[in-house]
């Protein structure tokens, strides 16, 4: 799977590293992703999600219920 969020729909950005010498060089800034599982009491399973640290915050203050089904409208899940 990529590096993406499936809650938020992070993705790697793209960069330069700057040199002491104003050469710049390409790099890629990551999404900070954990692998997580969580319980769904609305459907009694387990779901296990890539999930991004702004995922994780966003799950704890309004549900994991709420972020799952926000995240499959804007197309960042398929359920």
């Amino acid at each position: 799977m990529s590096k993406i969020c499936q809650i938020t729909g992070k993705k790697a950005m793209v960069g330069n590293n700057v040199a002491h010498s104003n050469k710049r060089t390409k790099r890629k800034f990551n999404v900070n992703l954990f692998t997580k599982n969580f319980y769904w009491v609305e459907q009694d399973c387990w779901v296990t999600l890539k999930v991004s640290a702004t995922g994780l915050r966003l799950i704890n203050k309004v549900g994991l219920d709420t972020a799952i089904r926000k995240s499959a409208d804007n197309g960042y899940l398929i359920v």
